[in-house]
This record gives C-alpha cells, structure tokens and sequence, in this order.
C-alpha cells in the first residue's frame, strides 16, 4: 500500500507541475479541449486506481493509489494556494 501512494502522488506531480515547467500553464490547453484536457489524468489515473482496487490480488495498491490521489489534491491544493496568495491574486 505504501508503493502505491508513494508512486500515486509522485506520478501526478509529475505530469502536473512537470507539465507547467515544461510547457507552460497552457500545457493542457494544445489538446483542443481547453481547461477540460487538465482533468483527462485525473480521470485515467481514478479509473486505473479503482480497478486495481476492486482485484483482489491488486487491491492494497489499488487503495495506495486512491489514497495517493487524496495526497496530490491536499498538497497540490495548498501550492495552488500558496502560489495565488504570492501573486495577490
């Protein structure tokens, strides 16, 4: 269960605040979808971790990845935040 929590957040952080370096805030934007593309990880990973989570050999990290998702939304919240609050937006 630690594997995937561990390897659940880092791998959103990735493709979220690895994304924003990379690119720039319109990373998601190129897919035609506009502010809908940014969900389309969310989505994948959500549907990934509840499959594994409903296996039974898979279960643990399955729910190690659920709990990661929760982690990724507190922390990544609180950069969002934090970095609104510096731009006195």
């Amino acid at each position: 269960m630690a594997l995937g929590i561990v390897l659940g957040a880092l791998a959103l952080y990735v493709v979220y605040v690895g994304s924003l370096m990379a690119v720039g805030p319109y990373a998601f934007g190129s897919l035609g979808l506009g502010g809908l593309a940014a969900f389309i990880p969310i989505v994948v990973y959500l549907l990934l971790a509840i499959l594994l989570a409903v296996r039974r050999r898979t279960s643990r990290f399955g729910a190690g990845l659920l709990i990661g998702l929760g982690i990724f939304v507190l922390f990544g919240g609180g950069l969002c935040v934090g970095s609104l609050a510096q731009m006195g937006a």
